[in-house]
């Protein structure tokens, strides 16, 4: 019996991004990215408790960068696509490693973030495309005529005046808060800062970093609804 003739694509590795470990790398480098916005941003929108000059020259500023804001617009798009593919082709890949669910799911070593990821993600997803035709777009703007294109304090405050709208950002917060405190805990063990010594450390880190942005954000609208913004 002749020896079977290894072809080319014989014992073949299979390429970085087919690899489990590759989708892993990619949410850990496109969740870093997204957190570096998330928190750029909030810095930006806290900077309406300073006064409407201050938050309406920086959105001017943005707007001035040009093509450098939709560069900048164009690689945030291309990590929210990389996040979302790779999160989906991991799940279904641990759906089908395991295809037989266990009669009751245990939880024990899980916190309600990590159980949460998977379908906070698209909520999240939501209300991102809600927020930006609201408040950049105007579409969705409540009273969308009075909407302004160079007086964004205005914006926001007469778009966080509607309960509605404020509820919903809140809301969204919140999942916001608990996706980011399971995602920078797994961004620490996919660079490999997995150290059981380190681990309750690094586990508050990520709660508290994920708690102080939640706040940041949930500060507006509630300031906006209680009439300290006005």
């Amino acid at each position: 019996m002749s020896a079977a003739v290894a072809g080319p694509h014989t014992n073949r590795a299979p390429s970085f991004w087919q690899s489990t470990n590759g989708k892993k790398a990619v949410m850990a480098v496109t969740g870093a990215i997204l957190f570096l916005f998330i928190i750029g941003h909030l810095l930006g929108n806290l900077q309406i408790f300073e006064s409407r000059e201050r938050l309406n020259t920086y959105s001017h500023f943005l707007k001035s960068l040009g093509e450098l804001l939709w560069i900048v617009r164009g690689v945030l798009i291309l990590a929210v696509v990389l996040h979302i593919v790779a999160t989906v082709q991991l799940a279904l890949r641990n759906r089908k490693a395991r295809p037989i669910a266990y009669a009751k799911k245990k939880s024990v070593n899980s916190s309600y973030a990590d159980r949460t990821m998977y379908w906070s993600g698209p909520i999240i997803l939501a209300f991102v495309i809600f927020h930006l035709l609201e408040f950049t777009a105007g579409t969705l703007h409540p009273g969308a005529a009075a909407f302004s294109e160079h007086d964004v304090y205005y914006n926001v405050v007469s778009g966080f005046s509607v309960w509605w709208v404020s509820a919903w950002y809140i809301f969204s917060m919140i999942l916001l808060g608990f996706h980011l405190r399971h995602g920078i805990w797994s961004m620490f063990q996919s660079v490999g800062i997995n150290h059981p010594r380190h681990t309750p450390l690094l586990k508050q880190a990520a709660l508290w970093i994920a708690i102080l942005i939640t706040a940041g954000y949930i500060s507006i609208p509630v300031s906006v609804l209680a009439g300290w913004v006005r």
